[in-house]
């Protein structure tokens, strides 16, 4: 029996007025067990829903009236529900040497360990799916319901290398999904994670050469280094050197330009990260044709860097945490924009005599350095938090951890004011499982985006 549990009840709502209340559980909606937010959403579609409810022991029916807004928009029904998924994800029975749940440390909380494949997630939070787990029945459920965009793991065509990466043999087969779902007109952005020595140089060629060919009505792809801990188990795990990475950017600027020519779209893009490893300068933020690969990685400086020079452009709102849709998924879904709660709960009296320093990844210390400078702003400091909790080659700013940034802000107490990155906390928990009000400073936590980044600064209104 299905129970989808309620978090909140939007006061003097069409629910709140049903009578139902926080911590109720969802039984059934119009006598049906809804599996997920989607068919939720459908069935809650109304203008009277049918609830049955679990009150502790007890189980009541419940019926929800609510009117229209206005003539299109219907009044919100006020309900806030625990998860996206209520019958139980569809865990990943791929054993990806390069999957970070296997560079995860012991004894940490146990949904960080989570592993998903369930295309649902992929198309209610951007993440990406290998399809191994992928049936025609979800199929017809893509299509009839529209799911769409859809986020697929490639990471080769080839089905014997795509196997092997995987280590599940029906990697070698699943991506005639993905050539289903392309010809039915479904809209899919695609990965590659590249690992050195196994899917690089020849395979990227080949890969890319059959992304042009077969599969070219993919929206885009991202093509993304293997990130590294100390934890890792594997020895065929290899950090990317910076020499690999201007061998990798020249290949895919060679198959961009052939899409380009083909297709009047680029389609393959390199991650930031692969021009910070090579030392290339990232492109300009015209280059990028698409934004949905901007949490991918794909573009994200280049349009921080934008809205910081206020450019008129929509600035990008990183999701918080890297392993938020495992805690437990808000009702709205991933596109939802958000704001940082900590801005108005932690934000300082900003003065001229403050001193503030931006506490970032190993990545973006330079590109931040920089971006100040355009501005004259000397007084502003620009710090990296060495990634000691995972070591390796982990230098992103969402995986900064607790004990890294008080560490960095120990060996760094002259200033009075310290900015991090929203993307480093999933429901206000750094991966290490502690708060921002447990550093040892005063902090203000900033929306990942340049303009919110500037406004904490004192440049923009």
């Amino acid at each position: 029996m299905t129970s989808i549990k309620i978090l909140n009840v939007t006061q003097d709502s069409p629910a709140a007025n049903a009578g139902i209340k926080c911590f109720d559980e969802i039984i059934s909606v119009n006598g049906v067990e809804p599996r997920d937010i989607l068919e939720y959403s459908r069935l809650v579609d109304a203008d009277t829903v049918e609830f049955k409810i679990k009150r502790q022991t007890k189980l009541i029916s419940k019926t929800v009236v609510r009117t229209s807004e206005t003539q299109f928009i219907p009044e919100p029904i006020g309900l806030h529900i625990e998860s996206a998924v209520f019958d139980k994800i569809r865990t990943c029975d791929n054993k990806c040497e390069f999957c970070f749940i296997y560079q995860l440390p012991k004894q940490m909380r146990k949904s960080l360990y989570v592993k998903d494949d369930d295309f649902r997630l992929s198309y209610l939070y951007g993440n990406f799916t290998t399809l191994t787990r992928f049936t025609e029945f979800d199929l017809n459920r893509v299509i009839e319901q529209n799911l769409s965009p859809l986020f697929v793991s490639i990471h080769a065509t080839n089905p014997d290398i795509r196997q092997k990466m995987l280590r599940n043999e029906r990697g070698a087969s699943s991506l005639i999904w993905l050539s289903k779902l392309l010809e039915l007109g479904i809209e899919v952005h695609g990965q590659i994670v590249l690992c050195p020595g196994i899917n690089d140089y020849e395979v990227l060629e080949d890969t890319l050469e059959t992304v042009f060919s077969i599969y070219n009505k993919l929206r885009s792809v991202a093509i993304v280094p293997l990130g590294v801990s100390k934890y890792s188990r594997s020895p065929n795990m290899k950090p990317m050197s910076s020499s690999q990475a201007c061998d990798t950017l020249e290949i895919i600027s060679k198959w961009q330009n052939i899409c380009s020519q083909a297709f009047k779209r680029k389609i393959l893009y390199g991650s930031d990260e692969l021009y910070l490893i090579a030392g290339v300068e990232i492109p300009d933020y015209n280059f990028y044709e698409v934004k949905e690969q901007l949490e991918n990685g794909v573009g994200l400086i280049s349009n921080f860097r934008e809205s910081f020079r206020a450019n008129n452009i929509t600035p990008f709102n990183v999701r918080s945490g890297f392993f938020q849709q495992v805690d437990g998924a808000p009702a709205i879904g991933y596109r939802a924009i958000t704001q940082s709660k900590y801005n108005m709960l932690q934000k300082l009296e900003t003065s001229q005599d403050q001193n503030t320093a931006i506490l970032t990844g190993g990545y973006t210390k330079e590109f931040l350095s920089d971006l100040l400078k355009e501005v004259s702003l000397d007084t502003v400091g620009v710090i990296e938090v060495e990634n000691r909790f995972f070591g390796g080659n982990i230098k992103v700013s969402g995986l900064m951890t607790f004990s890294d940034i008080s560490r960095t802000i120990n060996e760094n107490p002259k200033f009075d004011r310290y900015l991090i990155p929203d993307c480093a906390l999933s429901d206000g928990r750094f991966i290490d499982d502690f708060r921002v009000e447990d550093l040892p400073a005063n902090v203000e936590v900033v929306t990942a985006n340049g303009l919110a980044l500037a406004k904490s600064l004192g440049l923009r209104n």
